[in-house]
């Protein structure tokens, strides 16, 4: 029984780029709205562009989610 198990990933560079973009973004986003969080409440008022921003890097990991689940690594 091995404790590793044997794992379907991608051997198209395009794609890995990609599903790297994902988590990059996501991460990314989740951690600029808290960090906007926490510059709330110092009561600075640079919160809401930390907001928006990670916002939409959290909405473009999604998108890149949908856009790699439709695209298809050629055999």
């Amino acid at each position: 029984m091995a404790f590793f198990k044997e794992t379907k990933a991608t051997s198209n560079a395009r794609l890995q780029r990609i599903e790297r973009m994902v988590w990059v973004l996501i991460y990314g986003g989740l951690l600029a709205i808290v960090l906007g969080v926490f510059i709330d409440q110092q009561g600075a008022q640079d919160a809401s562009l930390f907001y928006q921003l990670g916002g939409l890097a959290v909405v473009g990991g999604v998108v890149l989610i949908y856009v790699r689940s439709r695209l298809h690594e050629k055999d």
